[in-house]
């Protein structure tokens, strides 16, 4: 078998290759565990697991299975008056609408708006339309619904709709890992007792509320705080993460809300 030099193991070169190859070979594995233990980019990527930021209101960054998707950009108007706006770069961007304070352009990517299958940045992404209000979308128009798989785990995103639950909505959505859902209330957002109706209906592992106020309500918000959802899934773990929680795939059963800042 020849050395990396190309000369044969036998011949006089062979006395410096051999020593030189275990050193490399050593320098090799211990690169390979530094890359791990660092979290260098792509190192454990294929443990699985996303985790998610929140930028109030409705915009939360997911990160994991080697890609970046971010829900709901918003302009500081309207229930995310005083909020900074998410202008960070995503691989992709999810939209419940075009309104301002859930599909404003102020972030960096791909932004997927309408209804439809899409394939980016390595991830299956599911949009289905439905009505914004409770009203057939007479007033706010269709929403979109979002599903997709990233990380290992299923994702769904009901982040801006008032509506009910149609069959083929539960076909789409299926039985999510972790479910984003609006619980604030108003005439675009599922109030408590409506959200966790549809908990119960879809039972995910995880839930993350959004779109709810925290403190005083700017003066044209007509949205309330996440305490009403609590109470209507009274029984179920609560968890205040702040800003920031990481899911690892497989989850253990749930529910369990994670309630973030």
């Amino acid at each position: 078998m020849a050395s990396a030099s190309g000369q044969p193991h036998d011949s006089p070169s062979s006395t410096v290759s051999r020593p030189l190859h275990r050193r490399a070979t050593a320098l090799s594995v211990a690169g390979l565990v530094a890359g791990v233990s660092l979290g260098l980019p792509g190192a454990g990527l294929a443990a699985g697991g996303v985790t998610v930021t929140s930028y109030g209101h409705s915009a939360l960054l997911i990160q994991g299975g080697g890609a970046t998707v971010l829900v709901n950009p918003f302009k500081a108007v309207g229930c995310a008056a005083g909020l900074a706006e998410p202008r960070v770069r995503a691989d992709v961007i999810l939209a419940s609408s075009r309104l301002l304070d859930e599909g404003a352009p102020v972030a960096s990517g791909r932004m997927l708006v309408t209804p439809g299958s899409y394939r980016v940045a390595g991830l299956k992404l599911e949009g289905a339309a439905i009505p914004h209000d409770r009203i057939g979308g007479r007033r706010f128009g269709q929403a979109t619904l979002w599903r997709w798989k990233q990380g290992g785990l299923e994702i769904a995103h009901l982040g801006g709709t008032a509506s009910a639950l149609r069959p083929e909505d539960r076909v789409l959505i299926g039985k999510p890992d972790v479910l984003i859902i609006g619980v604030g209330g108003g005439a675009k957002v599922y109030d408590g007792a409506e959200a966790a109706a549809v908990v119960r209906a879809l039972e995910p592992r995880r839930v993350i509320p959004v779109q709810y106020v925290s403190g005083s309500a700017p003066s044209d918000c007509d949205q309330g705080s996440v305490e009403p959802f609590l109470e209507a899934m009274s029984g179920t773990p609560v968890q205040r993460v702040g800003r920031t929680v990481s899911f690892s795939a497989p989850l253990s059963d749930g529910p369990q809300i994670k309630v973030m800042r």
